[in-house]
């Protein structure tokens, strides 16, 4: 007597393409460079994240830094592409330097939605002790830079305020505060604090 099999085949596993693994990696290694930095964070780590084994993300890097640059490289075009979407859309009613302010507006949206974005940025510069990794630091820097005086026309002048202020606001933002003025009101505070406790005895 013939018997009907109940079992059904299994669907074949799909194949993700290396390139979509190598984007998943970069994405996740943004997330866990951005808190542990180059040396604070294992590999394995990020693999875990995306569901790869370590060996995996080796055939795809040559290793830890390069992944890691990758991922810097990645939060600079961010930066990069906020300024240009921003640039193509000025609000600011013909108001001199209306692109600098556009610009200026989509950082700090940039620096309060995506705090990856920020941290990295922090990370990148902890890390150019290693010669390597500060050479292609500067040179994302340095092709910002040039994406921003294209889209602005801003005069030298105008440009090194930009950057400044950028700077800046990436300090504040890494401290969660609104202002780094020496009188502002947060320092105040602090100083306040401080002093009182100067008057005290020790535990």
């Amino acid at each position: 007597m013939a018997t009907t099999s109940t079992s059904k085949a299994k669907t074949p596993r799909q194949r993700v393409p290396s390139s979509e693994r190598r984007d998943a990696l970069i994405d996740a290694a943004i997330h866990e460079f951005a808190r542990g930095g180059l040396h604070g964070t294992p590999v394995d780590r990020i693999a875990r994240r995306v569901g790869v084994a370590q060996p995996y993300v080796f055939s795809l890097f040559e290793n830890k830094r390069e992944l890691f640059l990758a991922a810097v490289e990645r939060g600079f075009d961010r930066a990069v592409e906020a300024f240009t979407a921003a640039a193509a859309t000025p609000q600011y009613g013909g108001l001199d330097n209306e692109v600098l302010m556009a610009m200026g507006n989509a950082y700090v949206e940039l620096l309060t939605s995506d705090r990856d974005a920020l941290m990295l940025q922090h990370q990148a510069y902890a890390a150019c002790d290693d010669p390597v990794i500060r050479d292609r630091v500067r040179s994302a820097y340095a092709r910002l830079v040039s994406r921003v005086e294209e889209l602005s026309g801003a005069t030298q002048e105008e440009l090194d305020e930009f950057l400044r202020y950028g700077m800046w606001l990436n300090v504040a933002a890494a401290m969660g505060v609104p202002d780094l003025s020496a009188g502002c009101d947060w320092v105040r505070a602090e100083q306040e604090e401080q002093l009182q406790n100067r008057g005290q005895p020790s535990p």
